[in-house]
């Protein structure tokens, strides 16, 4: 990990990415603080070319997106267009949809609509990477997790993961073993820490929480994790302030 590939996911702050002006003085924010990249997902309906202008602007790298299962089946060569034009090559499910949840069998049939789509992007020299919540980590009756038949049922080589580590530890897994699981398979990797407050399971900003980031930022490393982003679900201050303090602290992981 370096200063260099540290990025900020835009939904940690999609009330201000909304139009063109919130997005460009969002960018603006994420650059001073000292991101390098963002990940683009839950913006507004803005031009794919005034997107990437205002990127360069700024001078970040759009390096991983989340686009919706309906846009991957219906759209799929504008999709591959719009990362060609960003220089994006990470394309990004950011969960399986509901109808394929809850059985062994369920994934198996997602796995089976999802390879023609994973192979065509591979065709045109892009990475299919999914991003897990917990409830992959359900077992089903035959003693399979969710993201064992992801795993274990894909091309390898098409198929990639941007694990998210906290949901990895809210799933009741080791999210180290789960690195070292994905490696040759994980290009970009979702961070955000868990706290306890109230007795209750609460997003935080990294080095916030109860999670080990420089044991788990060290198992990045060993399989060369492209892209470290940061990712928080909710924030209990000014999201740009989380961004801020998860920066701070991977800065002083380096």
């Amino acid at each position: 990990m370096k200063l260099t590939n540290i990025a900020a996911q835009l939904y940690t702050v999609r009330e201000f990415t909304k139009t063109a002006e919130d997005l460009k003085e969002t960018l603006r924010k994420i650059k001073e603080i000292g991101y390098a990249g963002v990940q683009v997902s839950a913006i507004g309906p803005i031009d794919p070319e005034q997107v990437k202008a205002l990127a360069d602007e700024y001078g970040l790298a759009i390096c991983a997106t989340h686009v919706s299962f309906d846009r991957l089946k219906n759209d799929i060569e504008q999709v591959i267009q719009e990362h060609k034009l960003w220089g994006c090559t990470y394309v990004g499910l950011g969960s399986i949809p509901q109808e394929y949840r809850g059985s062994a069998e369920t994934y198996e049939a997602f796995v089976k609509a999802s390879a023609p789509i994973v192979e065509r992007l591979h065709e045109a020299g892009l990475q299919f990477v999914y991003h897990n919540h917990k409830f992959e980590f359900e077992k089903f009756a035959d003693g399979r997790r969710g993201m064992d038949i992801l795993f274990d049922e894909t091309n390898a080589q098409a198929f990639g993961f941007e694990l998210d580590l906290y949901w990895v530890h809210a799933g009741g897994a080791n999210p180290a073993d789960w690195i070292e699981r994905s490696r040759g398979r994980m290009g970009v990797v979702h961070l955000k820490d868990m706290a306890i407050v109230d007795d209750q399971q609460v997003f935080a900003e990294i080095g916030e929480g109860n999670m080990n980031y420089a044991q788990l930022i060290e198992a990045c490393r060993s399989i060369d994790v492209e892209w470290y982003i940061v990712e928080q679900d909710v924030c209990r201050r000014d999201p740009f302030e989380s961004l801020a303090i998860s920066f701070r602290k991977l800065q002083s992981l380096l």
